[in-house]
């Protein structure tokens, strides 16, 4: 497997680790936040994570592809998790693309469109009232050989956190 490919597996990595550290513990209820003026809730969000991703699919597969609404949270993020296992195997196989395509086109633009879709689902949390605690995501656990929705907890969360929520006792 050549480099780039090498290099887009670990972007995969980090989609899956930044999601989930987006989505693992959310309160019930986060799911269905909607935030107001047409914005996707983090269920539709993750559907349309995944559908964005199928799209880089049918590069691979040709087709077209479009996710139906799953019933719960937990399958939509199981699905992607899917989706980016799927992905991660046809560049380590060193698929072919079928239409004209290079590996830095795919960067920008289905892949960076899902990685700034795992932003707004920390951002979303945030309007829910539960941040995200911030991290140091350069010394983070991700290996391209993870990514299932089972990350590793953060290896360096900030010891600081100035806008955390106020505890009250």
């Amino acid at each position: 497997m050549n480099e780039k490919r090498e290099l887009l597996r670990h972007f995969l990595a980090a989609l899956a680790y930044r999601t989930q550290k987006a989505v693992r513990g959310a309160p019930a209820g986060f799911a269905e936040f909607g935030a107001g003026n047409q914005i996707r809730t983090p269920k539709e969000l993750v559907r349309h994570m995944t559908s964005v991703l199928g799209y880089a699919r049918t590069f691979f597969l040709g087709g077209v592809y479009r996710p139906e609404q799953l019933e719960t949270f937990e399958d939509e993020i199981q699905r992607f998790h899917s989706m980016l296992e799927t992905l991660s195997d046809h560049l380590a196989a060193g698929d072919p693309f079928l239409k004209e395509l290079t590996e830095e086109r795919l960067l920008q633009g289905p892949f960076s469109d899902a990685m700034a879709h795992a932003g707004q689902l920390a951002l979303l949390r945030r309007l829910f009232g539960d941040p995200v605690p911030p991290e140091n995501f350069i010394v983070a656990d991700i290996t391209s050989a993870n990514l299932s929705p089972t990350q590793s907890a953060p290896v360096s969360p900030d010891a600081e956190w100035p806008e955390a929520p106020k505890i009250s006792n």
